[in-house]
């Protein structure tokens, strides 16, 4: 391969630990790593995982241009299943490349969990599936973390987030030492609260949700109750696959946006999770506290009972 290439590189599991009863942390390696861009922070970089096959075997996708397109007219039982993911940890040595996934075993109460998360909970070393990331050479897209010079940083998200906002929190302990930052990371039980290297000036708060509702701690973390507004609604649009995303400079609803702004000052918002918990901190923050736009970035990164594609 070359530096221009297109298209997922070959991911081969290196090992695999269980870190909690809900995360599952794949080291994955293999040539083709090298391909991958490793050159300054991974923040919230979000990548791609494609999935073995009905008959367990990988995709065979072309390393040009139009991949994509030739990965989705292939058979339904040929093609394996894709689905976002961020980066745990992406580090280069001598010994070559290694990408880091958390994966979340989202388990639903009659057992069953998504074909990601299925395909963690019986990873083997030596299995492999299709990385879609950032190639060197090639433009960095699918970070959303942006900052600018907000004198303090606020990140909130549940377990599907946590991984995103543990690579943020680590990353600024290594590139920056004065922007204050605050997490809080809603996880099902105790035993969930995972090491994060964070500097002295990183606060982090663990939120077990136990037998709570979904998202209750982090309404209660913003100092609000999700019940006082659990009845609202908002228009959805789109099809049921649409989750919300708003940055300052994008609108996943086709929304008008001023033009927007990095922060200079103040306090930026990183939200990211549940997406009909998200749609609520977000009017609340939004529309009742008057955080402006250039200040939030909420991200719905799963969907309650909807399995979501891509």
């Amino acid at each position: 391969m070359t530096s221009d290439a297109h298209g997922p590189v070959r991911g081969i599991v290196e090992s695999v630990a269980d870190l909690s009863p809900t995360f599952r942390r794949i080291v994955f390696s293999g040539p083709q790593l090298d391909e991958l861009a490793v050159n300054g922070p991974v923040y919230d970089q979000r990548i791609k995982l494609i999935l073995p096959n009905e008959s367990g075997h990988l995709p065979r996708v072309p390393t040009v241009e139009d991949w994509y397109q030739q990965w989705l007219a292939l058979p339904d039982a040929e093609r394996g299943v894709m689905r976002t993911y961020s980066i745990r940890e992406l580090v280069r040595d001598t010994a070559g490349t290694r990408l880091t996934v958390d994966f979340v075993l989202h388990f639903a109460d009659d057992g069953s969990t998504g074909p990601a998360g299925a395909w963690a909970a019986t990873a083997e070393v030596g299995d492999a599936l299709l990385l879609v990331a950032p190639r060197q050479g090639a433009p960095t897209v699918g970070i959303e973390f942006a900052p600018g010079n907000a004198a303090e940083v606020v990140l909130l998200g549940d377990e599907a987030a946590a991984p995103a906002i543990a690579r943020i929190i680590e990353d600024l302990h290594a590139t920056d030492a004065t922007t204050h930052v605050s997490a809080y990371i809603e996880v099902p039980q105790d035993a969930d609260h995972l090491a994060i290297d964070g500097a002295a000036h990183c606060q982090i708060h663990w939120l077990t949700r136990g037998n709570a509702e979904l998202g209750e701690p982090l309404a209660a973390a913003l100092g609000w109750h999700i019940q006082e507004d659990a009845h609202a609604t908002e228009p959805e649009t789109g099809n049921g696959d649409d989750l919300l995303w708003e940055t300052p400079h994008f609108s996943a609803t086709g929304e008008a946006l001023d033009e927007a702004t990095e922060p200079d000052s103040g306090t930026y918002y990183w939200i990211a999770g549940e997406s009909g918990v998200i749609k609520r901190l977000r009017r609340f923050l939004v529309r009742e506290v008057g955080v402006a736009r250039s200040q939030v970035a909420f991200m719905g990164y799963w969907r309650h009972g909807v399995a979501i594609r891509g």
